[in-house]
């Protein structure tokens, strides 16, 4: 990358805060929609992220989800203590370590995030399904770059 590619024009400014904006308020609004057809208690965001994470990578401590998720390892604690109260996570002694824990999602969690993810891809299906080929085909074109984006995003040294 040259010191161009990394000064910022008003354009590319503009096409940041757009993107920001639109990609928040489209995650806000899908949140919304699916919590409200599945009747669930709302989830905080750190929850939801825990829980996911630790279907991903079953048996992982409370220190190294802590890392994952670069929060404070009190604050994912106390996550988890919620997500046990509604029988989303079990947590267990290491079986390499007994002073520490892993945590494990239950069935009901499995089944909470999996809920949440059919009806998000049935509400996408839904709304794709109105929109016209070609928009269909302009957001499929820039699939590739917005997952090149959130790559750079979670990597960004600056962070």
């Amino acid at each position: 990358m040259t010191a161009a590619d990394t000064s910022s024009s008003p354009a590319r400014l503009r096409l940041a805060g757009d993107l920001a904006s639109s990609l928040a308020g489209l995650h806000r609004t899908v949140r919304r929609r699916v919590r409200s057809r599945l009747h669930v208690e709302p989830l905080a965001g750190a929850q939801g992220e825990l829980l996911r994470l630790v279907v991903e990578q079953p048996g992982i401590s409370v220190t190294a989800a802590a890392r994952e998720l670069h929060l404070a390892g009190n604050s994912v604690s106390t996550q988890v203590q919620h997500l046990m109260k509604l029988e989303y996570l079990d947590r267990e002694t290491s079986p390499t370590d007994r002073r520490g824990a892993v945590l494990r999602a239950t069935e009901a969690g499995r089944a909470r995030l999996e809920r949440w993810a059919d009806e998000r891809a049935e509400l996408f299906d839904r709304q794709l399904g109105k929109l016209s080929p070609r928009d269909v085909a302009a957001l499929e074109a820039a699939l590739p770059a917005l997952r090149a984006l959130t790559e750079a995003i979670a990597n960004d040294v600056e962070a």
